[in-house]
C-alpha cells in the first residue's frame, strides 16, 4: 500500500487553490521549484497527472479535480489530529477593509479553516482608518486594508485592487443630469480618486447615496440608485461594470497592504494564506 507524502498533498491543495506554485511555496516557507518537485513525486505516487502547468497558469487536470476533495480531507484530518491535544485554543483577530469584502468571503474563510483547523478567528470588517487605529492599539493582530494615508512603513503590499463603476443591469443615466454616485463619503480615498478622474474628464456628478461598506454600495447599485464606486471583486451578480459602456474614466487601482504583529509561524502562515486568497 502506498503511503502519500503529506507535505506533497498539502502543496497540491495549496497550488490548486491559489493557482500558483510560487504562492504555495511562500505559504509553506519554501521555493517554487521545491513545490514543483514535491508535486512531481506525488503524481508519480498516485500514477496520474494532477496539475496542468503553463507559463502563466496552473490548473487542475481531470484526475486532479477528482483527487482534490480527498486530498483536502486528508490534510484537514491530519491537522485536526495534531491539534487534538492542544491545551489552549489559538485565537487570531483580523481586520479586513470593507472595500475588499465581497460575495466570495465564505471561500476565503474556508481557506483559513483549511490552513489552521484549530484556530479561533475573530474578524472585523471596517474602514481602513478604523482598522489601523485598532491595529496600533493592538486590538487586532493583523489588518488587510487599502494603503492608509501617512506612509506607514511596516506594512507589506499584497496586491493592487482594481475598482470600477458599477450599476444595475440595464440601468441608464438620465440625459442632461449629473451622474448619480454611490460612495462611502469624502473620507474614502477611492471616492476621492474617482471624482478627481470625473472632474478631469469634465463629467458632472452628484452624490446620490453614501454608505459604509461594499455590501451597502452594491445593494444601492442593484436597486438602481446610481453608479457605485467599488472593487470589482465585491460587485454582486445583479450589477455590471458600466465604465466602458458610459465612457467613464478609469479609476486608479489601490495598493492592498498587510499589517501584522504576529510572531508565531503557524499564525503567520494562516494570515499569509488569507492574504494570497484575496489576490
Amino acid at each position: 500500500m502506498k503511503t502519500l507524502d503529506l507535505d506533497a498533498v498539502r502543496a497540491f491543495v495549496l497550488a490548486a487553490d491559489l493557482e500558483s506554485f510560487t504562492r504555495a511555496g511562500e505559504i509553506m516557507g519554501t521555493t517554487q521549484s521545491a513545490i514543483s518537485l514535491r508535486l512531481r513525486r506525488l503524481e508519480s505516487q498516485v500514477g496520474h497527472r494532477l496539475l496542468e502547468r503553463t507559463p502563466r497558469q496552473v490548473r487542475l487536470s481531470a484526475s486532479g479535480q477528482a483527487f482534490l476533495g480527498v486530498a483536502r480531507e486528508l490534510v484537514e484530518t491530519h491537522d485536526r489530529a495534531t491539534a487534538a491535544f492542544d491545551s489552549a485554543k489559538r485565537r487570531l483577530a483580523i481586520g479586513i477593509s470593507h472595500q475588499l469584502v465581497g460575495t466570495e468571503l465564505p471561500a476565503r474563510l474556508r481557506r483559513i479553516k483549511d490552513q489552521d483547523p484549530g484556530l479561533v478567528v475573530e474578524m472585523r470588517v471596517a474602514g481602513t482608518r478604523e482598522l489601523m487605529q485598532a491595529f496600533e492599539r493592538r486590538d487586532i493582530d493583523a489588518a488587510l486594508v487599502l494603503r492608509p494615508e501617512g506612509g506607514r512603513k511596516q506594512g507589506k503590499v499584497v496586491y493592487a485592487e482594481a475598482f470600477s463603476w458599477v450599476a444595475a443591469i440595464g440601468w441608464k443615466p438620465q440625459v442632461g443630469r449629473p451622474l448619480p454616485l454611490l460612495t462611502q463619503g469624502e473620507s474614502c480615498a477611492v471616492r476621492r480618486a474617482a471624482v478627481r478622474a470625473l472632474d478631469r474628464a469634465g463629467i458632472e456628478w452628484h452624490e446620490a447615496f453614501m454608505g459604509s461598506g461594499a455590501a451597502l454600495l452594491g445593494a444601492a447599485a442593484a436597486g438602481g440608485l446610481g453608479i457605485a464606486i467599488m472593487a470589482k471583486r465585491a460587485a454582486s451578480s445583479d450589477t455590471i461594470d458600466v465604465g466602458a459602456i458610459l465612457s467613464l474614466p478609469k479609476i486608479p487601482s489601490q495598493d492592498v497592504m498587510l499589517y501584522s504583529a504576529l510572531r508565531d509561524r503557524q499564525s503567520r502562515d494562516t494570515l499569509q494564506a488569507l492574504a494570497f486568497a484575496f489576490r
